[in-house]
């Protein structure tokens, strides 16, 4: 009872801490798997993770803002995390213990200071691309809408524009992806929704992949939920797939 009145004490704060994550995943894999299923809560600044045997298994995921942190603490606190159920709560110490890992994490004062210096230059050094787009990404072309044409991927020099579109159906066609976007790290973000029976990617065409859900009503669901949500600096294209 001791432990969990002190952790309950913890004040809410930008920085989330996790564990009980796999530690069978290598680093690299996954940071990116990390903020590819916490990007659509709000910008992250960073993740961190290290390869020391004292920080194994562990995380920290940094938010630009504390209330895209509280809702993500809330939505994905047991979430299924490479077979895991990830417990997360808010940093006890924000800074210091990162600092003492890797030796190159700023405090929050100094990032606090250097903010008021030169806040709008850090903004756009850290995402240029969604300085306009709002405190959700994944909220951006929801309930289906397609992307403006200018943001539509390319294709040698000739745009992706379905000519017709395909009627609904259980499997969606997701486009734009980033070329090192795993299977496993696309199951993550789309097992959010319930009924997902399989993803699919095509090792000849990088960019792509097929995503199948149990019905039609489950792949829609999923489709408005993350339409035009990034990856990296990625935004998907969804739509449903041609059988």
């Amino acid at each position: 009872m001791a432990e969990i009145s002190q952790a309950d004490e913890i004040p809410p704060n930008m920085t989330l801490y996790i564990n009980n994550l796999n530690e069978k995943i290598k680093i690299d894999q996954l940071k990116k798997s990390l903020h590819a299923v916490f990007s659509q809560f709000g910008k992250i600044l960073d993740v961190l993770a290290f390869k020391t045997l004292k920080h194994k298994g562990q995380a920290w995921v940094i938010f630009e803002d504390v209330s895209s942190a509280t809702n993500a603490l809330r939505r994905m606190q047991g979430f299924p995390f490479y077979d895991k159920e990830m417990r997360i709560q808010y940093a006890k110490t924000k800074s210091d213990i990162i600092a003492k890992a890797d030796g190159t994490f700023v405090p929050r004062e100094k990032r606090k200071k250097h903010e008021e210096k030169g806040g709008k230059k850090r903004k756009e050094q850290l995402d240029p691309n969604q300085a306009s787009a709002g405190l959700n990404p994944a909220y951006a072309g929801a309930y289906g809408a397609t992307p403006p044409l200018s943001q539509l991927p390319y294709l040698g020099a000739r745009p992706i524009v379905p000519e017709a579109p395909a009627p609904p159906n259980n499997i969606l066609f997701v486009q734009n992806l980033p070329h090192d976007a795993t299977t496993m790290m696309l199951q993550m973000l789309f097992n959010q929704y319930p009924g997902l029976k399989d993803v699919r990617t095509v090792e000849t065409k990088p960019g792509i992949a097929f995503v199948e859900y149990e019905n039609e009503m489950q792949s829609t669901v999923a489709m408005q939920a993350l339409q035009g949500f990034k990856i990296q600096q990625n935004q998907m294209l969804i739509t449903y797939a041609k059988k």
